[in-house]
């Protein structure tokens, strides 16, 4: 049914990548990426996100990458891979959707079909995209050219659930088109696929993954802030709770990355442009948001109990991608801390054997240490539970710390009776 396939992915991050190697094991299939950087590094063999092994990126022997776009030209279907960022003021970026319709508009030809698997609000794919590529290529939607919608279920860092045992959500512009987008994916996914009616149902379905998430782990999260109030502990309370089988067992936190923190927003863009005002949504982020800034007050009392001047001293944050066991540092709400601290006066270190340094610096300005010394900080906070930290003994983690100094557990790696404070 599918005839002869030639892939173009444009975008080679977590998401692109994966979908790449594995369609290239397959189909002629053309990596492009505007990083020439990037381009270099995976036709060397190496993947730096460590999504993608050197001998699974050898396995795809029908994959090549390029930043040309005359690479892309004999490609039929292609497939839109690009981040979907929030700005400043929390409102959806479109800049790289945009500019990768803008790109495709230049290639695309008759019978062609463009998936695009970025997350955005239901409607974007049509109202955005498709002027977009119509405007640049002078063709006719669904006449010229096709158009799909197959929402990414990436989960970086996570060996378990790869990109073909995820089930996948497709869609099309047509019927028959639906139909060409769900047998392309049926073919390299193990897990299977489910065919929505429309492309706005898909847009919808996945938004709405991540929304759920977001609003679960922010209810957890008030429930935190009343049980801390109360002096009790939340984690005993969840674990006490989580003993009836229908519990969801959530847990407090900074929400962060490039899904959970930034997908309601795209949610709530489109509902307030039709003149609905979502509350619980918007509470929900409200409350995540601010989680950052409430970690540091509750620090900044146990200082000052401790009598430990909070002026200069010296604050270790381990930790600073948005989640454990992966390099990916995008939207991470770790910076929340870093810069909440710095408006106290104090001196913060940020120690992750995970992270790029250049990177970190580069997204945000912080420049992590290469190893923390032993006897010098006035509190160490736990940030993020990469594996390196669950095995390090807590005598090891204390002794990071001044004889006074505080141990802040965000993420419940130890017992309560052995670190200072948990969330």
């Amino acid at each position: 049914m599918l005839g002869n396939i030639k892939i173009g992915m444009i975008g080679l991050g977590y998401v692109g990548l994966p979908l790449a190697v594995e369609f290239g094991q397959k189909y002629p299939t053309v990596g492009f990426d505007i990083n020439q950087h990037r381009i270099s590094e995976l036709q060397a063999g190496n993947d730096h996100t460590l999504e993608v092994s050197s001998a699974e990126l050898a396995q795809a022997t029908h994959l090549t990458y390029s930043s040309q776009l005359q690479d892309l030209a004999e490609c039929n279907f292609y497939i839109v891979t690009v981040p979907t960022p929030i700005n400043e003021h929390k409102q959806p970026d479109l800049t790289p959707l945009q500019k990768a319709s803008e790109t495709l508009g230049k290639v695309i030809k008759a019978g062609d079909i463009v998936i695009y698997e970025s997350t955005v609000y239901p409607g974007a794919t049509e109202e955005v995209c498709v002027p977009i590529l119509e405007k640049v290529s002078g063709l006719t939607f669904n006449r010229d050219f096709f158009v799909g919608y197959s929402p990414e279920r990436i989960n970086p860092g996570d060996k378990q659930h790869r990109v073909t045992n995820i089930l996948k959500v497709t869609s099309g512009s047509t019927p028959e088109i639906a139909e060409k987008v769900d047998q392309l994916y049926k073919s390299i996914i193990v897990a299977g696929t489910h065919k929505a009616s429309s492309i706005k149902v898909a847009e919808a379905a996945k938004v709405i993954e991540n929304t759920q998430r977001d609003v679960n782990i922010a209810l957890i999260n008030e429930l935190a802030l009343i049980f801390n109030k109360l002096g009790i502990d939340t984690e005993e309370i969840l674990l006490a709770a989580g003993t009836k089988w229908n519990f969801l067992p959530f847990r407090p936190g900074l929400v962060g990355g490039h899904c959970i923190g930034v997908d309601p927003y795209y949610l709530t863009h489109k509902a307030q442009a039709i003149g609905y005002n979502p509350e619980v949504i918007l509470s929900g982020r409200r409350i995540n948001d601010s989680m950052g800034a409430y970690v540091v007050s509750q620090l900044i009392k146990l200082m000052l109990k401790k009598r430990i001047q909070v002026q200069d001293a010296k604050v270790l944050l381990l930790g600073l991608t948005f989640k454990e066991n992966c390099p990916d540092i995008r939207n991470t709400r770790v910076v929340d801390i870093v810069a909440e601290l710095k408006t106290y006066g104090v001196n913060v270190d940020v120690y992750d054997p995970w992270v790029n340094g250049d990177e970190a610096f580069h997204e945000y300005g912080i420049r992590p240490i290469p190893q923390p010394g032993k006897d010098k900080y006035d509190a160490i906070v736990l940030a993020v539970a990469h594996e390196e930290f669950k095995e390090m003994p807590i005598a090891e983690i204390r002794a990071l710390g001044k004889p006074q100094s505080i141990i802040y557990d965000l993420k419940y790696l130890f017992p309560a009776e052995l670190t200072d404070a948990r969330l």
